[in-house]
């Protein structure tokens, strides 16, 4: 059967695939220490820079926010990683920075926004990923069911819950078979992921 794929997950279990990110949290720009933030050491072993990005809704100091996430876009150029991104309350200015850099692969996650915004992301050739959490907000439900299924992920977070019932949701909302969102997922992560080698199915 085809494996389920956990594009941003806090809670590893072993089964399916899990993404690897690595980064230092958009939280922790006030009390990073810089050097590291920028070493290629930090992400030995990683498949994708994350999370990173910029968050309004927290009291972090957004100088701090912003230098930190061109840091990380920086290293996830040099090293041609995908970025996983975190983006709460700031998606113009995060579309803005991105603009700037040639990165291998971007994944909106947790994604919280609208259509309209989605749509935007996806001119881009971004990818957006789904979590739960997407069920709370009437637009974002809306975004989903707008996204094509070569665009989407789906994750867990820190919410501790079972990625089957993200999937669920998602064919839910968007009317999709289990099975064959299944596949579509797989070969998402493979399209970005698989090119060099980079695998984390169990």
């Amino acid at each position: 059967m085809t494996p389920y794929v956990d594009i941003h997950t806090h809670r590893f279990t072993g089964r399916g695939i899990e993404l690897r990110a690595q980064g230092v949290h958009p939280w922790r720009a006030g009390e990073c220490d810089w050097a590291e933030a920028f070493s290629d050491a930090l992400f030995d072993g990683a498949q994708a820079v994350g999370e990173t990005g910029l968050d309004r809704a927290c009291r972090v100091d957004m100088a701090a926010q912003e230098r930190l996430f061109r840091l990380h876009l920086e290293a996830a150029e040099r090293l041609s990683l995908p970025v996983v991104l975190h983006c709460v309350r700031a998606f113009e200015p995060v579309m803005d920075i991105l603009r700037q850099y040639d990165l291998r692969a971007v994944i909106f996650h947790g994604f919280i926004g609208s259509a309209q915004q989605a749509a935007r992301a996806l001119e881009r050739g971004y990818y957006l990923s789904f979590g739960m959490s997407a069920m709370r907000s009437p637009r974002t439900v809306e975004a989903l069911r707008s996204c094509p299924s070569d665009r989407i992920f789906a994750e867990t977070d820190d919410t501790g819950g079972d990625i089957a019932d993200v999937y669920a949701m998602i064919c839910d909302v968007c009317g999709e078979a289990l099975e064959t969102l299944r596949e579509r997922m797989l070969e998402n992560y493979r399209d970005i992921f698989e090119r060099n080698g980079n695998s984390a199915e169990q």
